[in-house]
C-alpha cells in the first residue's frame, strides 16, 4: 500500500511545493515538545538543533508531529505571521517526511501513520 500510495502522492507532488513567496528562515530542525525548556526564570530554552535555512512550515509540521506545543503557541504563531493558503497541505508532506525517516530508522511503527498521512494527501 505504501507502493501504491506514494506512487499517487509523486504524481501530485509539485502542486504542492509552491511555497508561498517568503525568504528561507533559520529552523530549529527537530522543534518538538521535548526539545524545549523553560528555565528557571520561566523563559523557554530551546535544546538539540539541527539548525538550517529553509522554510518556516518545516518547524512548524515538526511541532505537530510529536506534540509538546499547545494551542496557544499556534494562535499566538498565526496572529504575527499567518500561514499562505495551502499550508495544511504543506505541513502534511513536511510531517510525512519525518515520519518516513522515522519508520526507516524505527521500523513499522511508523508505517501507519505513513499510510494516513498520504492518504489524507491523495484523497483528501
Amino acid at each position: 500500500e505504501l507502493e501504491s500510495l506514494g506512487a499517487r502522492l509523486m504524481d501530485r507532488l509539485d502542486s504542492w511545493l509552491e511555497v508561498p513567496e517568503e525568504p528561507p528562515c533559520l529552523l530549529h530542525g527537530d522543534l518538538w515538545g521535548g526539545n524545549y525548556l523553560v528555565d528557571e526564570a520561566g523563559k523557554a530554552v530551546l535544546i538539540d538543533p539541527a539548525v538550517y535555512y529553509g522554510h518556516r512550515e518545516a518547524d512548524l509540521a515538526m511541532t505537530r508531529l510529536f506534540g509538546g506545543f499547545g494551542p496557544a503557541f499556534y494562535e499566538g504563531y498565526e496572529e504575527e505571521w499567518p500561514l499562505a493558503p495551502g499550508s495544511e497541505e504543506r505541513l502534511a508532506i513536511y510531517e510525512l517526511y519525518h515520519l518516513l525517516n522515522h519508520l526507516n530508522l524505527f521500523g513499522r511503527g511508523y508505517r501507519g501513520a505513513c499510510v494516513e498521512r498520504m492518504r489524507y494527501l491523495v484523497d483528501g
